[in-house]
Order: C-alpha cells, then sequence, then structure tokens
C-alpha cells in the first residue's frame, strides 16, 4: 500500500474512531505511518482526505445494504425491508461516530461552496442507491422518478431515524417502529 492509500484508510480509521471535526493531521499521519506532509502532498488538506475517506465509507456502507436487501421467493423485498431497517439501526448503534461524522459533513458543507458540490453529487448518487436496493435492480436501470420519489424518501427516512438514534438511543424508533409508521402514512397518502 503506498501513502495516498495508507492516508486514505488511516482517515477512514480516524473517522469511525474520533469523527470528522477531531480527526488530526497528526491522528492521520499516525494511523497511515507516514508523515503529515504528505497529507498536503497527496490530498492538499486534512478536509479534502476526510471528505473523501467518509464518502469512501459511505459508499461502501450502500453496497453493503444493497446486499443486504434481496428480493424473497415472490420476487418481493418485503421481508428484507425490514431486516434493511434491524440492519440501519444496528449501524446507527454500532459505529454512532461515523454517522455523526457525516452530520458533521453536511455542517461543513454549508460554508465550503466546492464541497457542497460534491455533497449533492454524493446525496444524488445515495438517492439513486436506495431506489436501486429498494426496486431490486441495477442503479442504471431506476427512473429518475424512482430516484426523486422512492430514493429521496428513502434517504429522508434514513437521516430522521439516524438524527434520532445519535440524539438519544434509548427512545429512538425501532424497526418495528418504523415499519408500523410508514403503513400508517401510507393510509394518509391514499
Amino acid at each position: 500500500m503506498g501513502n495516498r492509500e495508507a492516508l486514505l484508510a488511516g482517515a477512514k480509521e480516524c473517522l469511525r474512531q474520533k469523527g470528522y471535526d477531531r480527526s488530526s493531521v497528526r491522528d492521520i499521519a499516525a494511523a497511515a505511518g507516514v508523515s503529515m506532509a504528505a497529507i498536503g502532498y497527496h490530498y492538499g488538506s486534512r478536509e479534502a482526505l476526510l471528505n473523501q475517506a467518509l464518502f469512501e465509507l459511505l459508499d461502501e456502507w450502500g453496497d453493503s445494504m444493497g446486499r443486504a436487501l434481496r428480493p424473497d421467493a415472490d420476487g418481493s423485498t418485503k421481508a428484507h425491508f425490514a431486516q434493511l431497517w434491524q440492519s440501519l439501526i444496528d449501524d446507527f448503534t454500532a459505529q454512532p461516530d461515523l454517522w455523526l461524522a457525516s452530520v458533521e459533513l453536511f455542517m461543513q458543507a454549508q460554508r465550503q461552496p466546492e464541497l457542497r458540490e460534491a455533497l449533492a453529487a454524493g446525496t444524488a448518487q445515495g438517492r439513486r442507491g436506495m431506489a436501486a436496493i429498494l426496486e431490486s435492480v441495477p442503479e442504471d436501470q431506476v427512473s429518475d422518478q424512482s430516484v426523486r420519489t422512492l430514493g429521496s424518501v428513502q434517504m429522508a427516512l434514513m437521516s430522521g431515524v439516524m438524527i434520532q438514534h445519535l440524539s438519544d438511543p434509548a427512545t429512538a424508533p425501532t424497526a418495528e417502529e418504523i415499519l408500523e409508521g410508514l403503513r400508517a402514512l401510507a393510509t394518509l397518502a391514499d
């Protein structure tokens, strides 16, 4: 592994252990086993490195969620949708620093136009990925309508549940409560 890859791995480790704001140049360099100057040489700044590391972690997470939701024998994904929500909650509980880092990224983006653009692109990709997971099709087969509706709503729900689990895990909704709430909302929308 070269310095560039080691830095990326070190940044991912720091994000998981310390979060976005508390991961210093020194921490990342130590985790990577390289000099602090290597960050500037390879990535330009601590923020650029952390942003790339966080986007990659979220991509990896999205890929694992895609593998978790697979169609039932009848072609539906109903049973696995409940499993998906349980997996999400388990992730929020097991990796709160990763999810807090993603919230910190949104806050940083409000002050950095180039980061906001990258985050907007990542969010669009996330919506498409979620729609693809839920429809059990490749991303390139998801319609723009599904991205704007199904993908957007799933992302909004996930973000809200994540915030609840970060702020008060003891009273945050369970997977069963989320599904019950979705069924209640669906009756209101009909």
